[in-house]
């Protein structure tokens, strides 16, 4: 695995207006994110994770610092030049779908790289070999209002890949799932981006889901708390509970 970064978030503020006062989101974050590890962005409400993760998809723009993505600095890019760095590298799973009502699953899922001009034909099968994948053999032509929670993210899930994103963002990609069926949309979300090798950034509040990935960025009040690889921690917590059950009394 080439381990050079991918996303690289250079001492970035962003600040909005309210009223007479300003608020400061983000507090001079910085931070590298390598190619094709997954990486979870946890903190409470209101500590600008959700913010983050649009700046570092170029949804928004910081208030100062830098957002780099593969080497190129986006944040101060012109917006079709940043709708064509979106529609050729980054993915995005949303908690709320964002599915297109009037569009069958099949449809929603070719709608990216329609745009891009790819032939229809080459568009459809991809399409149906994702859908395939992520268990919606059976539902190529139902709309939206006929798919479940689960079904509708699925569609979501391979609505993102269809383009072959370098990196993936996900915003609470189960929050608005019952836990067996979120279960499977994470199983999905990392064997997808196991096989497909892309970069995987996940805001969540589920800290059994930060678990699963290779880092965790901890958020408080704006700034950047904790960064720890789970891995190391997760071995930590073994080594632990190996000792405690050597000193912990019989009986």
């Amino acid at each position: 695995m080439n381990h050079s970064s991918i996303l690289s978030v250079e001492n970035v503020t962003k600040t909005f207006q309210s009223g007479d006062h300003k608020l400061t989101v983000l507090d001079k974050v910085s931070f590298h994110i390598e190619k094709g590890i997954s990486c979870a962005i946890v903190g409470p409400s209101g500590s600008g994770k959700t913010t983050l993760l649009g700046l570092c998809a170029g949804l928004d723009r910081p208030t100062s610092g830098q957002v780099v993505l593969n080497g190129q600095p986006i944040s101060d890019l012109k917006e079709d030049q940043l709708n064509s760095v979106r529609n050729e590298q980054i993915g995005f799973v949303f908690q709320s779908f964002q599915l297109i009502s009037t569009l069958t699953a099949l449809e929603n899922v070719m709608v990216p790289v329609e745009l891009r001009g790819v032939p229809y034909r080459e568009v459809e099968k991809k399409a149906k070999e994702l859908l395939t994948q992520v268990g919606l053999k059976d539902r190529y032509h139902h709309y939206p209002n006929q798919l479940s929670g689960g079904e509708q993210q699925r569609v979501g899930l391979a609505r993102a890949f269809i383009h072959k994103p370098e990196i993936l963002f996900a915003d609470e990609p189960t929050g608005n799932l019952d836990s067996e069926t979120g279960e499977q949309i994470e199983d999905l979300l990392f064997d997808l981006n196991r096989k497909s090798g892309t970069t995987l950034v996940i805001v969540t509040h589920d800290r059994e889901l930060a678990k699963k990935c290779d880092r965790i960025i901890e958020l408080k009040s704006g700034e950047i708390f904790r960064d720890t690889l789970s891995e190391e921690s997760e071995t930590e917590t073994e080594e632990d509970e190996m000792v405690n059950a050597e000193i912990k009394p019989a009986g």
